[in-house]
Formats: C-alpha cells, sequence, structure tokens
C-alpha cells in the first residue's frame, strides 16, 4: 500500500501534519495591499482572565473552552482551506500564504495553552471542560514560540520542507526514458517508486533508492533549526521538549505510554521475525548469498519500496503456492474500465452497505481523484472536512490498481469518522486517539475479502483452496505485518531528537540503528552525516506523527475481530467481511460520534467491549501463515547480527 494517509489540518494538532496549512485569501487582504496577517482571534474577556482577577471558577473554565472551541474552528477552518490549494497548487504564494496561516495557527495555540494553566487546579470541573482542557494542553505538536520572529520562521521551515518534499525529483542519463516522459531523466517520487516496485535489477534499484536521498540533504540544517525552535515554543509552555507533547495526550503518563508501545511490539515481533527470515531466504535466491547474507540485516533497496516500510510489490517472489487464488485485482479493475470516480464509488458503497449515508454531493465536486498533468501537487492520499461541518474530500493521485483500490477504501474511513463527530466541539472533533483514525480505515481493508469481492463483481467465485488462503495471507502479511517495526521507529527517532538524546551530528547514525534494531534492513551503501534519510520519508519532512500508523495496525484487527462476532461471524478471521452487516456498523457509528470526546478506552469499548490494546488479534488472524511460515523457516538462521 501506499504510504498511510495525511489528516486534514483543522483536527487537534497531534492528529496532523504541523507543516501543511496554505490559503486563506492572504488573511482576508487583498493581494495588492495586503495587510499583516492576523495572530488569531483576540481573547475574550472570560478567555483571557489572569491570575489578578482570583481564582479560577469552573464556570469560568466553561467560558473559556467555549470561546477557544469557536475561535479554533474559523482558525482551523482557514487553515484548512489554505492547506487544500497549497496541495493542490505548489507555488512560492502558496507555500507563503501556508506559512501565514500556519502561524497564526501556532500563535493562537500556544497563548490559550498558556492561559489555560490558570484552570490546571480548579475543582468541580465538569468532564466536558476538563477532557478539552486536557487535549487542548497536548494539542501543540508544533508549538510555536511567542517571539514573533521566530514563531514566523518556524512556519517557514515547515512549510519550506513539504514542499521540498513534494516537488523533489532525481535526474540522471541512467534513467531516461523509465519515467512517463521518455525524453525525460528525471523521475518524481511516484515514478521512482513503480521502478522500486516492478525492478529486479539490483544497480537499477540502488541507483533509484540513492536517487530519491539525493531530495532530503538540504532539509537536514533546517531540521535542526526546526526542533530547535519547536523545542523552545514547548518550553513555554511548560514541557522540556517536543517529545513530551508528541508521548502524551493518550490518556496516560508519556512514560506508560512508552511502555505500551514496548510492550505491543514484544507481541507482534516474533511474527515479524518469521516473515524476515522467509523474505530473506528467498531474497537471497534472487540475488545470491554475495548480496543477501545468511543471518545480515537486508539491504533496504529491495524490498519493494522506496523506505521498505511495506513489502507487497516482492509478493510474487514471495507466494507460497503458484496460481492458487487472485490476489491483485489489478488487471480485473482494468478489464472492467474501472475509472478513478467508479472506484471510489464503490469505496463509498462499503460505507452505505453497513447503513452509513452516501457522501454528500460536494465530495465529488471537490475533491481531487487524478493526478493534474498542468501543474505540482501533494500526491499523498489524504482525507479532509475542510470546514469541519461536513465539507468531506479526498485528494489522491487514483491510479487504476488494487493497491489504491484499498487506500480509497482507507481514505474513506477517515472522512465517515470526520462526518459522525461533525457534531462534536471542535477540541473533540479527532479520533479517540490518533491511531484510531487511522485503524477505522485500515480495518476495513480487512473486509476486501474474496467473498466481498465476489458480491461486487470483481470475482467470478470464491475459491475454498486452503492454499489460496495462504497466498491471501502472505500477500496481507507483506503488508501489515512488514510495516509494523517501521510504524514504531519513526517517531521513536524523533522523540531521541526531540530530547537531544540523538545529536544533530548523529542524525542519521541513530536512524540507521533503529532500522536495523527494529527492521533488520540496512543501507546497501555507506550513508554518512553529509546524508538526511529521515528526511526522505513524508511525514518526517512535513512533521506528521507516525506512532499513530503502529497503533492503527494493532487496532486495525481488534476492531476487525470485533465487528466479525457483532455481525455473528463464527469463521476464520481472516475470511470475515462485514460488508452489509448493519450489527457491525452499529458497533463501528457508536465509536465514530464520540470522536476524542471520551478516553480512548471508552470508545475502544462501545466497538469491541474491550479497554486494552491488544494484539492478540492479529496473532489469531495470521495463524495458518504463522504455522506455514515455521515450517518453511527450518534450516534457516533467523535474527540477524
Amino acid at each position: 500500500m501506499k504510504a498511510r494517509s495525511r489528516l486534514s489540518f483543522a483536527r487537534l494538532s497531534r492528529t496532523l501534519p504541523f507543516g501543511l496549512l496554505a490559503l486563506g485569501a492572504a488573511c482576508g487582504s487583498p493581494p495588492a495591499a495586503q495587510a499583516p496577517c492576523p495572530t488569531g482571534p483576540e481573547p475574550s474577556a472570560t478567555a483571557g482572565a489572569t491570575p489578578e482577577q482570583g481564582p479560577a471558577t469552573p464556570a469560568e473554565a466553561d467560558a473559556f473552552v467555549a470561546q477557544v472551541n469557536q475561535d479554533l474552528k474559523k482558525l482551523w477552518t482557514d487553515a484548512e482551506r489554505a492547506a487544500w490549494v497549497k496541495a493542490n497548487f505548489i507555488t512560492h504564494d502558496t507555500e507563503e500564504i501556508e506559512s501565514q496561516e500556519q502561524e497564526a495557527v501556532m500563535e493562537y495555540t500556544a497563548r490559550k495553552i498558556r492561559e489555560s494553566q490558570r484552570f490546571a487546579d480548579v475543582q468541580g470541573l465538569s468532564p466536558d471542560t476538563a477532557r478539552m482542557l486536557y487535549l487542548l494542553k497536548y494539542s501543540a505538536g508544533l508549538p510555536a514560540p511567542s517571539d514573533p520572529a521566530k514563531r514566523k520562521r518556524l512556519a517557514e521551515i515547515a512549510t519550506q520542507m513539504e514542499s521540498m518534499y513534494g516537488k523533489g525529483q532525481y535526474c540522471s542519463p541512467k534513467l531516461k526514458g523509465k519515467g512517463e516522459d521518455k525524453n525525460s531523466e528525471c523521475l518524481s517520487l511516484e515514478e521512482l517508486s513503480k521502478i522500486i516496485g516492478k525492478s529486479r535489477d539490483w544497480d537499477l534499484l540502488l541507483e533509484v533508492w540513492k536517487g530519491w536521498r539525493t531530495v532530503s540533504p538540504p532539509m537536514r540544517p533546517m531540521y535542526q533549526e526546526f526542533v530547535q525552535l519547536g523545542n523552545e515554543g514547548a518550553r513555554e509552555i511548560g514541557f522540556n521538549d517536543m517529545s513530551e507533547i508528541w508521548k502524551g495526550g493518550y490518556d496516560m503518563s508519556a512514560e506508560d505510554f512508552e511502555k505500551e508501545m514496548d510492550r505491543l511490539w514484544t507481541e507482534v515481533k516474533p511474527l515479524y521475525d518469521r516473515l524476515h527470515c522467509y523474505v530473506r531466504a528467498r531474497l537471497r535466491k534472487q540475488y545470491g548469498a554475495d548480496k543477501i547474507g545468511v543471518k545480515a540485516p537486508i539491504p533496504a533497496h529491495v524490498l519493494g519500496n522506496m523506505w521498505a516500510q511495506e513489502w507487497t510489490t516482492l509478493y510474487p517472489m514471495m507466494e507460497p503456492y503458484k496460481g492458487h487464488g487472485q490476489v491483485n485485482l489489478t488487471p480485473e479493475l482494468v478489464k472492467k474500465k474501472y475509472t478513478p470516480i467508479k472506484m471510489v464509488k464503490l469505496g463509498e458503497g462499503f460505507f452505505t452497505s453497513l447503513g452509513m449515508p452516501p457522501l454528500p454531493k460536494t465530495f465529488w465536486e471537490r475533491s481531487l481523484f487524478e493526478k493534474p498533468k498542468d501543474r505540482d501537487v501533494v500526491c499523498h492520499a489524504s482525507a479532509w472536512d475542510v470546514n469541519m461541518s461536513g465539507d468531506l474530500r479526498i485528494k489522491m493521485c487514483i491510479e487504476i490498481t488494487h493497491e489504491d483500490l484499498v487506500t480509497i477504501h482507507h481514505e474513506l474511513g477517515h472522512d465517515y469518522y470526520f462526518e459522525y463527530y461533525k457534531d462534536q466541539p471542535p477540541l473533540f472533533q479527532a479520533g479517540a486517539n490518533d491511531g484510531f483514525h487511522e485503524g477505522i480505515g485500515d480495518t476495513l481493508a480487512l473486509s476486501v475479502t474474496p467473498s466481498y469481492l465476489k458480491k461486487i463483481g470483481l470475482l467470478d467465485k470464491v475459491s475454498e483452496d486452503p492454499k489460496a488462503d495462504l497466498n491471501l495471507l502472505m500477500n496481507r502479511a507483506l503488508e501489515g505485518i512488514a510495516f509494523l517495526p517501521f510504524g514504531k521507529l519513526v517517531d521513536e527517532w524523533r522523540w531521541r531528537v526531540f530530547s537531544g538524546r540523538v545529536k544533530p551530528n548523529d542524525y542519521n547514525k541513530a536512524w540507521w540503528e533503529l532500522r536495523e534494531k527494529y527492521q533488520g534492513v540496512a543501507p546497501p551503501v555507506a550513508r554518512s552525516e553529509q546524508d538526511f534519510d529521515p528526511g526522505a520519508k513524508y511525514h518526517v519532512a512535513s512533521n506528521v506523527p507516525y506512532t499513530r500508523y503502529f497503533i492503527a495496525r494493532i487496532l486495525q484487527y481488534q476492531f476487525h475481530r470485533a465487528l466479525c462476532r457483532a455481525s455473528g461471524y463464527e469463521g476464520p478471521l481472516y475470511k470475515c467481511s462485514i460488508y452489509g452487516n448493519k450489527a457491525a456498523g452499529q458497533k463501528m457509528i457508536a465509536m465514530l460520534k464520540l470522536g476524542a470526546s471520551k478516553p480512548w478506552p471508552e470508545a475502544l469499548r462501545a466497538i469491541s467491549g474491550e479497554t486494552k490494546m491488544d494484539a492478540t488479534a492479529i496473532i489469531d488472524y495470521y495463524k495458518p501463515l504463522i504455522d506455514w511460515l515455521d515450517d518453511q523457516n527450518k534450516g534457516e538462521q533467523c535474527g540477524w547480527d
């Protein structure tokens, strides 16, 4: 699958990319007479209360959060419209306007967090007010320094890094004719990624892998300054550094959150290790023992993905039983003349089958479904509610592939989450935690089963062949299981950078140490501190928190198991599809409507009856594959040195 979606800006900051904002009609001023951008709505009398006014009261806290909700809805909506235009029209002007919008949001959020500290010890707060104050405290994922010049600089850096990534390309005579323009030797990320996914030429893969990583070194000094300014802002609102904010807001302490992530990783690591062992053995047969060591980390450029985070494009090489079942629908989609719109309609039909409403007319009028030929856009798939009141959209350069069909289901999961909590106050318009938002989209992808595909006419028959089942599970594991360590390590690297545990002169070294530790992968050529390989990943360049995706993969299977039980299904978990089941739909809706209004264990209870994240559902789902891998790996030296 593609790298996971970017949620729209009008969410709590802990759920969005802090570098993506754009047009707001230049803060409402005509271009020829642009006035300075405001720093956000002026505080009301109650919202700006100071300690000199006497002890704070619950009534003042209620008034404070009411005003903040009102102000944030306007700020976030303006920023969301700006972000939409910037993502669809990458120009110097939209970058500048984006920076202004981002600066306004950062300033207001930081100011209100400081003001909210007045209510920290107030007794008798209503549950809703107390929760809104808690969420506000952790909402500044990119906290702005109070110094206007530093705040402006932070916004500029965030915008510039995202734009550098979005416009990135690699030019080499070795690549001439390998992109869409057969006369060009310059390829975009999408074109380079296609080569990584399809080619098995060691040297070509190496050229492409190295080439994309020429985009990120210019970001390195910018990122160092970005961290310094963000940490300064964090200290101004009571945190030691940004890592404390990023690990907070999960209804537990930062320390407990780290322990929880380690617990979940420990539960799934044995399954990942089995898959890694099997994949490495197959790659050794392909490339030879001189290139793929018996007990060595796997070179990162041969795993079929630019970041080695998902390995589905290697499926033909990894397929357990050739010719059994059909796990790739791309030929069928092409044969049946599917278009991007038709693929999205198919995804919408899944949600309406659960008892959810059709997407609004404006969704079809305002979304971006195909890559324009006349301009640069951010093709990274994303879901949006531009006005926080149901202006749903997706932005995606859809291709007629199985992969994009699954991604569409994922993005629509975000949009339906937006739809169901749109009546909540703005501070509650977010997932129960940020992993929930990603997890819902991923959950629906597990219901894209052969039985579902037969019902919608994309398969003629459903095979009862156990070998076909293993092929399906392998295909799913190359995406879902292969991703888990990467999902954990990206933010672990950033937490260490933010806290100062990793110094700027060790950025790249620390990155590859974590990649080897968790993934068992290594760079195919020597890397140095002249490189900035973390910045070659969208979520680092755009400052999007990443642990949410690790949490989402855990919740994905836990949600799926719960919804299958609610539907009355009793067979193997990997064969279950909740398509058409209203009982499962009602369970999902009960959770979606809560937004962030309740601690995440309560939202988890609404859908599953459980209050603890549980990785055993993953083990249940892949049990036949686990047994098969154990047999296949006999005689292999699993693990890596």
